[in-house]
């Protein structure tokens, strides 16, 4: 757009320049042409909102084709402060330390668990038996993105009015591309105000 390839000396001070300058403009076309995939670990219930960004390209565990028969792992919501990370069965639950809406949502992630292994072994096959998984369950989905889209994601995604499962994961990756590539990231911030999507 510019047509600056043969009038700067291109190095890491005018590039970082060029860029901002781009970005002060609010020509953000030219990002676009640059992308970052990264891999996340979380629940499915997060998963469903970050898929509603549809200018990414998604890969996600199947559990249609993935087989939990051999156990069920599922994310601990921060809101379940009182119980750490680990594998627990019913007779963790007497731990005079949780409260007990803890105890009610740990059973409950061990009863999916139970009844989905029942199915498995009643002759269900896995698209059939994850009709029981819930939200809770751990998932692994991959995203690319072109930059200009994440600056997008990230500007929705760490607001307060974000869900907690989500401002966990958002707010270290906008660290993390801030660290790397700050000057297209650091006009970004954790934000304290509810941003309307």
């Amino acid at each position: 757009c510019y047509k600056t390839e043969d009038k700067i000396d291109w190095n890491a001070k005018t590039s970082h320049k060029f860029v901002k300058m781009v970005l002060d403009r609010g020509h953000e076309s030219v990002i676009e042409h640059e992308s970052i995939s990264v891999k996340i670990i979380c629940d499915r219930g997060v998963t469903h909102e970050i898929v509603r960004h549809r200018l990414v390209a998604y890969s996600q565990e199947s559990t249609r084709y993935c087989n939990y028969k051999s156990g069920v792992t599922f994310v601990i919501p921060p809101w379940c402060l009182d119980i750490g990370e680990g594998e627990y069965n019913r007779h963790d639950l007497r731990n005079e330390h949780l409260s007990t809406t803890t105890i009610f949502w740990v059973k409950h992630m061990l009863n999916c668990e139970e009844v989905y292994i029942y199915l498995l072994s009643s002759g269900w096959s896995p698209q059939q038996a994850r009709s029981v998984l819930p939200n809770s369950l751990k998932t692994e989905i991959v995203m690319t993105a072109n930059i200009r889209e994440w600056r997008h994601i990230l500007k929705l995604r760490t607001s307060k009015a974000t869900h907690p499962q989500m401002r966990e994961i958002m707010i270290p990756l906008l660290k993390e591309f801030q660290e790397c590539i700050g000057v297209v990231f650091d006009d970004i911030y954790e934000s304290e105000e509810i941003v309307e999507i």
